[in-house]
């Protein structure tokens, strides 16, 4: 029931009477977010083609590699990746994911399984209770680098570096994945590494109490990079792994 310009004069009011630096930089931040949503709303309203097809036209040739196995891995969280799988578990216990989330999930999903955004701005859409048509649809063209000031299609998150700097003790993790609880912390990331002793003591046998990873994010990196250069030159060829 607040218009835009309520909230933006609201905001503004907060950063000038901020008490510390770090309350003014939370405003500054959350004012950026709305505007965000105002500019996606915009272009969903002048380009409405956006709701079916990527707002860069040259790009709707995409020949995804949309394998569904892949797919219904990443929705339930067993992808092996502790924090994309414990983000798609909270997705679907609470109907809610942070942001930096969101964005991990969707480069994951875009750019190392190499499937269709559609997929899952959808998926988005059928759990999230804050789910809004506009700015959905932004950020996963944002995340797979079709949409307008999209980040760059080389720019893929590597899901364990992301997991080791804003969730370095695995306390997210260990919240969403319990079967990682007693992984150490200088392994909560990348648990496929602990040796056979450490998971017997972790209780967390890798491909047993808790998914090997479905992919190699390095090698997945290199391919699907190899494959979206030609996507960006115009070369419609489906990904070949």
């Amino acid at each position: 029931m607040l218009s835009a310009r309520q909230a933006v004069n609201a905001t503004l009011t907060a950063i000038e009477s901020a008490p510390t630096a770090s309350a003014r930089q939370g405003a500054e931040a959350w004012l950026s977010e709305l505007i965000w949503r105002e500019f996606y709303i915009h272009i969903l309203h002048h380009f409405p083609h956006v709701r079916r097809r990527s707002f860069r036209s040259g790009l709707d040739g995409i020949a995804w590699a949309n394998d569904e196995a892949d797919f219904a891995a990443w929705r339930e969280g067993r992808t092996g990746y502790p924090v994309v799988d414990a983000a798609m578990r909270q997705l679907a216990a609470s109907g809610w994911m942070h942001n930096r989330a969101r964005m991990i999930v969707a480069s994951f999903l875009c750019k190392d399984l190499l499937i269709d955004w559609r997929w899952g701005e959808r998926w988005f859409m059928q759990n999230l209770i804050d789910g809004e048509t506009a700015q959905n649809n932004g950020g996963w063209q944002w995340s797979a680098s079709t949409g307008t000031d999209a980040q760059p299609y080389f720019r893929i998150f590597n899901p364990v570096s992301q997991g080791e700097k804003f969730d370095p003790f695995g306390r997210f993790v260990r919240t969403w994945c319990p079967e990682l609880a007693r992984v150490p912390d200088e392994r909560i990331h990348d648990p496929w590494e602990m040796t056979p002793l450490q998971q017997e003591a972790a209780r967390c046998r890798i491909g047993s109490d808790y998914p090997a990873p479905i992919v190699d994010h390095d090698k997945a990196r290199k391919a699907a990079l190899a494959w979206l250069e030609r996507v960006q030159q115009g070369v419609p060829d489906a990904f070949s792994g």
